[in-house]
């Protein structure tokens, strides 16, 4: 039985079905750059849209946007408001995972996301963060563009100039 059934066995064997869609799936991304694109024009968006709107969005190069909150209970509030409310699942970071007085919400925007969407949770965010007087900062607008000498509203990403205008 364990020579030929390990799956059946032991928990932390793949079934081969799961096996060859991850590879499958690794073999398309390493061809197609299309999704890795979506995937970091949405992270921009998303950063852009929530600094647009007051919410303290923590500086970060990857695609996870951390959003302040500061307070361990209101940041696990928030999280369950924006699910019972606004039907959005956002997971709380809290000590330990991060310092005392840093607590979070971790928004992690995927390829499939859409504009409607981000402009949905920008929503469902100030909503939360009013109900709790969470501090709002003055809008920042995170660049969706970089200058450059020849082209000085140069676009980091083309599809991204359309969203904006």
């Amino acid at each position: 039985m364990r020579s030929y059934a390990p799956s059946f066995i032991f928990t932390s064997t793949l079934p081969p079905s799961v096996a060859a869609s991850a590879t499958a799936a690794v073999r398309h991304l390493k061809r197609s750059s299309v999704e890795r694109e979506r995937h970091q024009l949405m992270a921009k968006l998303v950063k852009h849209a929530l600094g647009a709107a007051g919410l303290p969005v923590m500086d970060n190069p990857s695609h996870i946007v951390p959003v302040l909150v500061g307070d361990a209970r209101k940041c696990r509030a928030a999280s369950e408001m924006l699910l019972e409310r606004h039907l959005i699942y956002i997971q709380p970071i809290n000590y330990p995972t991060v310092a005392k007085g840093t607590e979070r919400l971790r928004v992690t925007p995927t390829p499939a996301h859409s504009e409607a969407q981000i402009a949905g949770l920008v929503e469902a965010l100030v909503d939360v963060w009013k109900t709790l007087g969470l501090a709002f900062e003055e809008a920042r607008v995170i660049p969706l563009f970089r200058a450059n000498a020849s082209d000085p509203a140069h676009c980091v990403y083309p599809e991204m100039k359309r969203a904006a205008e």
